[in-house]
């Protein structure tokens, strides 16, 4: 158990970077021969006086030495990147990530279109009926179609980062049809995953879901008479925690210090003045028989909305300004605050690749988002494709403080995709998996409160990890109780009892052949990066059985709870 309490420190086995040896320039030696012949044609084309004899012809200087090719990833590689970038490999992906590389992987990602939305999903499978409108069935059942089954995997993967980040649970929407107000407070993510974050926090604001969750759906302006003042939770929560954060960073994500002291970046005052601008927000529509009123934009009630001035952040919205303007202005002042690239690319980073990133890679990530290099801030490819291509991300890592531990949903998803688990019912009834005893102790789009199943900024107490300065966030839904329930519901999983089933036909060719079985589950799941003693403990469990359905569930299951897979690195 102490392992698995801090997989963090564990001192693993990384893979070995692989060389550019002689190998590699016998693999690659056709990039070399096309770069030798444009470079001749580039001389020949310097020579070249433009027609005639007689020109004078100028020696050019020597043909400069181009860089090898670096070699396509390994198989290795190319799994432990999809770990970072999808919810899970398949043989075909990571095939695919060596056939193209990584930067033309993640482009053809962003090029891929959404198979369908959330709310589309739900009306197809008929939830849109008046029984379904107040409760929240079909919710999770939609979720879990596209987290397993969805084609646009890095779509799949930032969209729950951002879910994580800009959190809204489905607990917490007073709506009534909370499936479908969900479902397009999802879609929003998912849209605009691969847009602009300034964008993406402006159709967050006007969305319903999280009008409600963070009660300023219907928030009204101050009343002298009576004394109340605007609701100020969305004000708050969209500066500590969805943009700016309570301290000032520098761009690398070190805190801005003044005599000691850590800078604030907001005060109580600018709270109660950024909450007057969200007044006067209400749905688009009164018409309950249907939950088409969930998935429009709020729209203003007059009335409700504050016409005085507001001041927040050193910025006046003022008197008179409308509705969409003072909002416009808003979060505009936000958006441009210096805080938003180190806050927001930091958190990213840590749901993707490492809990405890550099200095230098938050910095090189933050300068991204600050400028994409063509003068844009708040580029999502540009900053996603940043934490992807890092060195500090692609090269295999030796500290024992790199990587995270991996997501409860997301050791799921990662054994459904690479053995092509389906939908048994083909309704996707996996169901709500939040329960730590029993399930998985975590469920995308569950979150009890606004601050997500846990922090980024979390480190487990009285714990090595602790001692060394580091954050551990996912270890905060980690105890002996939801690790034994994870195994647990891993074993009822992994054995075809739920609605996720597969025949493991990718696989049960080898099952008799125990070296190549843990060979190939290790790969796929965990990136080729079981110890050597993890394996041969491994192997040993499945050579004491010799029915083919029990050694590979022995193999799989075993690869599932040990620490090098719990562990993403």
């Amino acid at each position: 158990m102490d392992k698995l309490e801090s997989p963090l420190i564990a001192v693993d086995e990384p893979l070995a970077p692989q060389p550019a040896g002689a190998g590699d320039v016998a693999r690659v030696g056709g990039s070399f021969t096309a770069v030798g012949v444009s470079g001749l044609a580039l001389a020949l084309a310097a020579c070249d006086s433009g027609g005639g004899g007689g020109g004078v012809v100028s020696t050019p200087g020597p043909t400069p030495t181009p860089s090898p090719t670096p070699p396509p990833p390994t198989a290795a590689q190319a799994s432990r990147f999809l770990s970072q970038a999808t919810m899970g490999a398949t043989a075909a992906d990571i095939a695919d990530v060596q056939a193209r590389g990584y930067d033309a992987w993640i482009t053809a990602e962003f090029a891929k279109p959404r198979p369908t939305s959330l709310w589309d999903w739900l009306v197809s499978k008929g939830y849109n009926v008046t029984t379904n409108m107040n409760n929240e069935s079909g919710f999770d059942n939609a979720m879990w179609s596209q987290l397993t089954g969805a084609g646009d995997q890095l779509r799949q993967r930032v969209g729950m980062a951002l879910l994580e980040m800009l959190v809204v649970g489905i607990g917490g929407v007073n709506l009534s049809w909370r499936q479908f107000s969900m479902a397009a407070y999802v879609d929003i993510l998912m849209d605009n995953a691969f847009g602009n974050f300034r964008t993406l926090i402006e159709r967050v604001t006007y969305n319903a879901a999280m009008g409600s969750f963070l009660t300023f759906l219907g928030n009204r302006k101050a009343n002298a008479s009576t004394g109340s003042v605007p609701d100020e939770n969305y004000a708050r929560e969209l500066m500590q925690l969805f943009t700016i954060g309570l301290v000032r960073l520098n761009m690398d994500g070190s805190v801005v210090t003044s005599g000691g002291q850590p800078v604030e970046t907001y005060t109580p005052a600018d709270v109660s003045g950024l909450a007057r601008v969200f007044t006067g927000l209400v749905l688009d529509g009164s018409d309950n028989t249907t939950p088409d009123r969930y998935r429009r934009a709020m729209i203003f009630n007059t009335g409700q909305h504050e016409t005085g001035a507001s001041t927040f952040l050193g910025t006046t919205v003022a008197a008179g300004a409308s509705g969409a303007d003072a909002i416009r202005q808003a979060l505009d002042t936000i958006f441009a605050h210096p805080n938003v690239p180190p806050f927001v690319s930091k958190q990213l980073i840590q749901r993707l690749v490492t809990s405890n990133p550099s200095a230098a890679y938050v910095g090189r990530v933050a300068a991204k988002f600050a400028d994409n290099g063509s003068g844009v801030r708040g580029d999502m490819q540009a900053v996603i494709r940043a934490i992807l291509m890092d060195t500090e991300a692609r090269t295999e890592p030796t500290a024992t403080s790199a990587g995270k531990l991996r997501e409860p949903v997301m050791r799921l998803t990662t054994w459904a995709r690479a053995f092509g688990a389906t939908s048994n019912s083909g309704n996707w009834t996996t169901g709500d998996t939040s329960n730590s005893t029993n399930r998985l102790a975590q469920a995308m789009g569950r979150s009890p409160s606004v601050f997500n199943f846990f922090r980024p900024g979390y480190t487990p107490p009285n714990t090595p990890i602790a001692t060394a300065g580091l954050v551990a966030p996912e270890l905060q839904i980690t105890n002996e109780i939801s690790v034994v329930g994870y195994v647990n519901y891993m074993q009822s999983v992994v054995n075809n009892t739920t609605d996720l089933r597969t025949d493991y036909g990718s696989i049960s060719g080898i099952a008799g052949d125990s070296a190549a079985l843990v060979d190939r589950i290790n790969l796929w799941l965990a990136a080729g990066q079981l110890s050597s003693a993890t394996v041969t403990a491994i192997r040993t469990a499945v050579d004491s059985s010799t029915n083919t359905n029990n050694r590979i569930a022995i193999a799989v299951l075993l690869t599932m709870a040990s620490p090098e897979f719990l562990t993403l690195k």
